[in-house]
């Protein structure tokens, strides 16, 4: 089975640098103060079986960039840290100062129900061998029957609530990756500080709507436009014509046939998981992609420094203001606000359900929930409105 996207040895006899990454490691001790949650977000209908977001962090000041093995090395965090945490990555792109998530979250109660009956403490000690080394869950076994022996049951289960915490839990999961990839990242190079700039964003969008009744032929499917917009980072930026050649993408992983990432790209295109061949998914996604990837200009690049080609976007601009619709494959190749901060973006009856839900977040003059995204063709509504402008 593939499990690298490049060569991890920099040079002949050099060790691996993707050793401390590999390596499965207990949890880090908590920050002074404890786990506060991050900012409040809009963390979607309860009563949702799941929720999609479109996760976005940035590095400080946007000035720190990453080489292939950094990318290399926060593919494979994001990966790893997903399956302990219970998130479903569907695509993703690591950028060289920024990464992207499409990230769909079960709903808890369902997905912990796995862990429940006489067998649930087996199967979640098993569940922790995803990010623990064995070594320390034989440990923690041994730990529990010592506490069992003396009768302090009520440790054992205090132990098991710590770990339970950190599932299906965005801000949770966004917070270990970036703490994570943090630390090696800064022994790699010999810093001290912060990596990140402030807390990351998120967008909670409409998922599959076959639950919500029928589909709405006008309605935009958002979880194929936030994949479609995050695999075409590498070509908005110019550093490659295709989005299949980039290797730290979710379609570039699943066209070089890891499965964990041709799965994400099924859901997407709502296929069967193992379908990527016998649905022809990777067809159907690169139709998908296809004609904004057809638009963009320029000559690719490999120096992340170097001026961004803006082939298009005052164009686009000037006939948005006009009064004119813009179609979807021409939003998404556009680096644009409102894919990273609407804090919701769906159909009318999904943005209202979702204010509805998180009024209290809002001010009594707010009487409205949805607000229909004008410039886009298709019956698109966004919590917040967002102008379109370069990020």
């Amino acid at each position: 089975m593939k499990t690298s996207q490049i060569s991890v040895q920099e040079s002949p006899g050099e060790l691996d640098p993707l050793l401390g990454i590999n390596a499965k490691t207990s949890w880090y001790p908590a920050a002074r103060g404890g786990w506060s949650g991050g900012r409040k977000r809009i963390l979607g209908p309860k009563a949702l079986e799941a929720n999609y977001y479109h996760v976005m962090s940035r590095t400080c000041g946007g000035d720190v960039f990453f080489d292939d093995t950094e990318k290399e090395a926060l593919r494979r965090v994001l990966w790893r840290v997903a399956e302990f945490c219970g998130v479903q990555v569907l695509t993703y792109c690591v950028m060289g100062n920024h990464f992207h998530v499409l990230a769909c979250v079960p709903h808890r109660e369902s997905w912990m129900a796995r862990f429940e009956g006489p067998e649930g403490e087996r199967r979640l000690l098993g569940h922790l061998r995803s990010l623990y080394s064995k070594a320390y869950v034989e440990q923690l076994e041994a730990e529990f029957r010592e506490w069992r022996r003396i009768g302090n049951d009520v440790a054992v289960q205090k132990k098991l609530e710590s770990f339970k915490r950190r599932f299906c839990d965005l801000s949770r999961f966004v917070k270990e990756v970036k703490e994570r990839f943090s630390r090696w990242y800064n022994k790699r190079h010999e810093r001290r500080g912060t990596l990140w700039m402030d807390r990351f964003k998120s967008v909670l969008i409409e998922g599959n709507v076959g639950k919500r009744g029928e589909r709405d032929l006008n309605r935009v499917d958002m979880v194929r436009t936030m994949a479609a917009y995050i695999d075409l980072n590498p070509v908005r930026a110019g550093l490659v014509r295709d989005a299949a050649d980039y290797p730290w993408c979710g379609y570039g992983e699943a066209k070089a046939g890891i499965r964990k990432a041709q799965r994400g790209i099924c859901r997407v295109v709502e296929k069967p998981v193992d379908g990527w061949e016998t649905s022809h998914v990777a067809d159907a996604y690169a139709g998908l992609l296809g004609s904004s990837q057809e638009t963009s200009k320029g000559p690719t690049r490999k120096n992340p420094t170097q001026s961004k080609p803006k082939p298009t976007r005052e164009g686009l601009q000037a006939r948005s203001t006009d009064g004119e619709t813009l179609r979807i494959a021409e939003l998404v190749r556009q680096r644009v606000r409102l894919f990273s901060e609407a804090m919701v973006l769906g159909s009318k009856a999904f943005v209202d359900e979702v204010f509805q839900i998180e009024r209290s977040k809002f001010g009594p003059k707010r009487k409205v929930g949805a607000r229909r995204v004008s410039e886009c063709e298709g019956a698109l509504y966004t919590m917040k409105r967002v102008l379109r402008r370069d990020e």
